[in-house]
């Protein structure tokens, strides 16, 4: 990406837009909030998760189909939101709802296996080239078993991260996901900072961060907890951060690097995994790690994990050494639904659509930051990208730190008063799309971006 001549935001202008989008948006949703009150007498905050009371304040949905969604003061969205990204299959498809009435109507649960099973590891092997698979419920279980078949296999205890990355909620991995910058230490050897109250600091002493895009600084982590690394887990494509890929060559050098040292490599494809390509980031970036994590996308809306690893990894769980047991793993609902989207809806040409529905955003974003020297750039692949607001690339996290918050919150209440529903706001603005998403909705998201970014030039 070139340098080019960018305009200095003004903060003063962006904290009064704030204020009068945000008076805008709160008398559309009273019902929203006068639920939240009902709700908070028995459920804490009113809300199931606390990533679902994002200010201003929570927006409870109704109903949904295809790209679109209903909250339930009956406001109308196209969904760039779709669930954190679960939704790629669109809300309701005809699909995935005949396969869960089918299947509940044989029933919902066993602990038991079924027949599912064999249809969706097929497609799995397909798509990320890995032989052998299990089946969990969320990407903090399929991460959690990623840590602990890491450490098991290698009888060592420490894991490398990346900085800035999230790996879901357990103690293993959730340190130093958005950490202080007061706090982060050095770049050569960062603190690794937990991220949740309640984790016991003692965890943190087998995690060792680096940042995303340096392979001397693994190499440095390895050589300074040499013979106690068990392995790597990582995003292949940062999702935390926007959308960040890596540079050519670091994702095979780490798999090098790792194995160099006795190390496993394990991709985080909760995010990008059937979601940037069919074959998620090990089609994009050639590289077949020895683990792949995956959630979201692949159960067409239902709670779902898959984890796939090699022969060798798998082979004490296959042979009963090695417990990888839950009692909702490979739940009936889930699997019906996970097959139907695999095999019928996610198929291979549907990243033709995402790519082109991608390349309405991104030029038209695009053209936007341009026309109004925004310091931003557009990000992504398939159905998953972003505006990063920097006039410099961004290789890892400590890069984003300068991001001013205000800016993308301000994005996000932009694209929610015009009918675009996006995910909660953070440093970044990101989207998600489905298969029912057209070019007309991703022309309806650049029109909003047209005008925000007016806005904050004016």
């Amino acid at each position: 990406m070139s340098v080019r001549e960018t305009v200095d935001l003004d903060l003063g202008l962006i904290d009064r837009l704030i204020q009068d989008e945000e008076a805008k948006l709160e008398p559309k949703h009273p019902a929203s909030i006068a639920y939240k009150a009902v709700a908070g007498r028995t459920v804490a905050g009113g809300v199931a998760s606390s990533w679902q009371d994002s200010p201003p304040h929570a927006i409870y949905i109704d109903h949904g189909a295809g790209s679109r969604i209903w909250d339930i003061d009956g406001n109308e969205y196209v969904d760039f939101h779709l669930g954190y990204g679960a939704m790629v299959a669109g809300h309701a498809h005809p699909k995935i709802v005949e396969a869960i009435e089918r299947q509940a109507r044989l029933g919902t649960h066993f602990a038991q296996p079924t027949k599912h099973l064999h249809g969706i590891g097929e497609n799995l092997v397909d798509r990320f080239g890995l032989p052998l698979w299990r089946f969990c419920n969320s990407g903090t279980e399929v991460t959690l078993e990623a840590a602990r078949l890491m450490r098991a296999s290698t009888g060592r205890d420490v894991l490398l991260k990346i900085e800035g990355s999230y790996h879901g909620h357990h103690d293993a991995l959730m340190f130093s996901v958005v950490p202080d910058p007061e706090l982060i230490g050095p770049r050569e050897h960062p603190v690794t900072l937990p991220q949740a109250w309640g984790i016991p600091e003692a965890f943190a002493d087998l995690v060792r961060v680096v940042p995303f895009n340096d392979l001397a600084e693994v190499e440095r982590a390895l050589g300074e907890h040499e013979g106690n690394v068990a392995g790597m887990i990582i995003e292949p494509a940062m999702m935390n951060c926007g959308v960040i890929f890596p540079e050519p060559g670091y994702l095979r050098g780490l798999k090098d690097l790792l194995h160099k040292h006795g190390a496993y490599l394990a991709f985080d494809e909760v995010k990008t995994g059937a979601t940037i390509a069919y074959g998620g980031a090990v089609e994009v970036f050639g590289v077949t790690p020895d683990i792949v994590c995956l959630a979201k996308a692949i159960g067409g809306g239902l709670p779902c994990g898959a984890i796939g690893a090699t022969a060798e990894l798998f082979e004490p769980v296959v042979k009963g050494d090695y417990d990888m047991a839950g009692t909702f793993n490979g739940n009936p609902l889930t699997m019906a639904a996970s097959h139907a989207c695999l095999n019928e809806v996610l198929t291979k040409d549907a990243y033709e659509g995402f790519n082109a529905v991608h390349k309405t955003l991104a030029d038209g974003c695009g053209a936007a930051i341009e026309r109004h020297n925004l310091p931003a750039y557009v990000t992504g692949l398939g159905a998953k990208g972003s505006v990063i607001y920097s006039a410099t690339p961004v290789r890892e996290y400590r890069d984003t730190i300068a991001i001013d918050e205000r800016v993308t919150y301000l994005a996000w209440l932009f694209q929610q008063n015009r009918g675009v529903f996006k995910s909660p706001w953070s440093k970044q603005e990101t989207w998600t799309t489905s298969v029912f998403h057209t070019e007309d909705d991703a022309r309806r998201y650049v029109e909003n971006f047209e005008a925000f970014a007016a806005a904050i030039t004016a």
